[in-house]
């Protein structure tokens, strides 16, 4: 299934919300996400081999980024790609220093990297996104903005596209709510329970596997898969009902 095939798949008369993934849906900041995870998780490998006299394997941005930490909390995406490297190290808490070997500063660490590196380059975002939203607004529908970043208030105004979501359910919310990350649809049904709109009257837009497996988990009504990274049939086999290259294809 594709757009060209299916115009106009978001209407009125079957939706009334659409929910949108951050990075690499609404701004260009997931691969700044990648490289920063890889620097972060690099640095310690390597530290802790030289420690430990195990071999160093890098962070693998085409397998380990994917699988293990993309879409995910930041927390939960340290915690799954150490373990799939059957390392174990203490949880910590969420306001350990990023020097501290724990989870949690393993976490900080990246965020800091993350932070610098938008202050250095700034954000870019996706025309097409912007165009699609602006026109799904003008039609009446409800937007939110659902993402595990605990960076997506700083990520958004840098943007200057705050003002496009009525709601924003973001890794703080997540945090501070007590909800499950990404596969789990927690964050995506509290958007939608905020806007008002039961889920199957809900659109979910997404880029990461982990994404389109929260949308097919909330059973919403349509879970668009957007394939920045060349992944359309894999999305598709993790829950996309739809599939597009770039959101402006909606438009057409």
């Amino acid at each position: 299934m594709s757009a060209r095939s299916t115009p106009n798949p978001i209407t009125r008369e079957k939706y009334d919300a659409v929910l949108l993934d951050l990075d690499g849906v609404i701004t260009d900041t997931a691969g700044t996400h990648a490289r920063c995870w890889k620097r972060m998780f690099d640095e310690y490998l390597k530290a802790r081999s030289e420690r430990t006299g195990e071999p160093f394997r890098p962070f693998d941005l085409a397998t380990d980024y994917k699988l293990y930490v993309d879409g995910k909390p930041r927390f939960d995406g340290v915690r799954d790609f150490l373990k799939s490297r059957g390392i174990e190290l203490p949880e910590g808490a969420p306001d350990d220093p990023p020097e501290r070997e724990t989870v949690c500063g393993l976490g900080n660490r990246k965020n800091d990297l993350v932070n610098e590196a938008i202050a250095t380059s700034g954000v870019g975002v996706y025309p097409g996104t912007i165009s699609l939203l602006r026109h799904l607004r003008d039609q009446g529908f409800r937007t939110a903005v659902v993402t595990s970043s605990q960076n997506c208030e700083t990520v958004l105004k840098a943007a200057g596209v705050d003002h496009l979501f009525a709601v924003r359910v973001d890794g703080n919310v997540i945090h501070e709510r007590k909800l499950s990350g990404k596969p789990a649809p927690d964050a995506f049904l509290a958007a939608a329970k905020e806007l008002g709109v039961p889920p199957v009257r809900a659109v979910v837009v997404e880029d990461a596997i982990s994404g389109v497996e929260a949308g097919r988990n909330g059973n919403f009504g349509l879970v668009i898969g957007v394939a920045r990274k060349g992944n359309s049939e894999e999305l598709k086999r993790h829950g996309a009902h739809l599939v597009v290259n770039d959101l402006a294809e909606l438009l057409a």
